[in-house]
């Protein structure tokens, strides 16, 4: 495939799976599951969906065992995440949860060069470092309450991009739908694990079954904005860096925030030292496809 068409689609279904991402945080708000069982019926119901699309016992023929158990430990990533970031949107509001995604780009410039034995890139770290100030208006803006919320999401953030990270050195040419069947199998298996133990410390019961509306909405966060974008965006990965990748995750909040100014009225609990700080991170975002196009252009001279 011709890298220049193999990119621009890598883009393309990058973005669509961003606008799907875009929706989880407000699911996640109207679901009234607690944050563990809400995950727990995502990648259950999304690993149920890829077992009857997949026909795993032809497709996990192609990969060595000690394949397929990495993929499971990235999906172990992949379930703390969700639960994480799921724990976020309960402990603060969906658009507090989805800004602190934008740390990604920070934590990417750092983790992809370690991982890959590669030089730092200067931009990146800038561009990463400008997401900061942003970051500080977002939390000096909020009632101290919230800010449990904002570390949640941080944690979601760093783990976000450490399974995004793990994917680009593994996944090479492997089928998108397979891995995202063993990671949301994995990630099932570590919250199936964890269901019993945080049921046993928690002084009242967890929720478990979902009511009324719960279903409709947790099949959509599991069908479309799970096993739809998700495989979406692995594929695209194969073309893409972790970073660039990061970065284009960070228009999440863009979709995610106006998407609970229309549905979720959290425009209420928010003041206007919020969404300049949300203007910071995005002018960091959209600087980096101009930066790189300038620094290429200095390069080919």
């Amino acid at each position: 495939m011709n890298w220049k068409s193999g990119e621009k689609r890598a883009y393309l279904e990058l973005h669509i799976a961003v606008v799907l991402f875009g929706f989880t945080a407000i699911l996640g708000d109207l679901i009234t599951l607690p944050s563990l069982t809400l995950v727990w019926w995502r990648v259950f119901l999304a690993s149920i969906s890829l077992y009857l699309i997949i026909r795993p016992r032809q497709t996990l023929q192609k990969l060595s065992r000690r394949a397929m158990l990495r993929f499971i430990g990235i999906g172990f990533l992949a379930g703390l995440h969700w639960v994480a970031f799921f724990g976020s949107v309960k402990l603060s509001n969906a658009s507090i949860t989805l800004v602190t995604l934008a740390s990604g780009a920070l934590f990417a410039s750092m983790l992809e060069p370690w991982f890959f034995r590669k030089k730092v890139a200067p931009m990146e770290v800038l561009l990463g470092l400008m997401v900061i100030p942003g970051m500080y208006l977002v939390v000096s803006s909020i009632d101290f309450s919230m800010w449990a919320g904002i570390a949640a999401g941080l944690v979601a953030s760093l783990l976000a991009v450490s399974f995004s990270v793990l994917n680009k050195n593994y996944i090479k040419d492997s089928d998108a739908l397979t891995i995202t069947f063993l990671e949301m199998s994995g990630a099932w298996i570590l919250v199936s694990i964890l269901l019993p133990i945080v049921q046993l410390v928690e002084p009242v019961p967890l929720a478990f079954w979902p009511r009324d509306l719960d279903w409709v909405y947790l099949l959509i966060l599991a069908l479309v904005c799970t096993t739809l974008g998700y495989a979406m965006s692995l594929n695209a990965l194969n073309h893409l860096s972790a970073f660039t990748t990061s970065l284009a995750l960070n228009m999440e909040p863009v979709y995610g925030i106006i998407l609970a100014w229309l549905i979720l009225h959290d425009n209420k609990e928010l003041n206007s030292t919020f969404y300049l700080g949300v203007i910071v991170i995005l002018l960091a975002i959209f600087s980096h496809p101009f930066l790189k196009k300038q620094l290429r252009k200095k390069q080919a001279r």
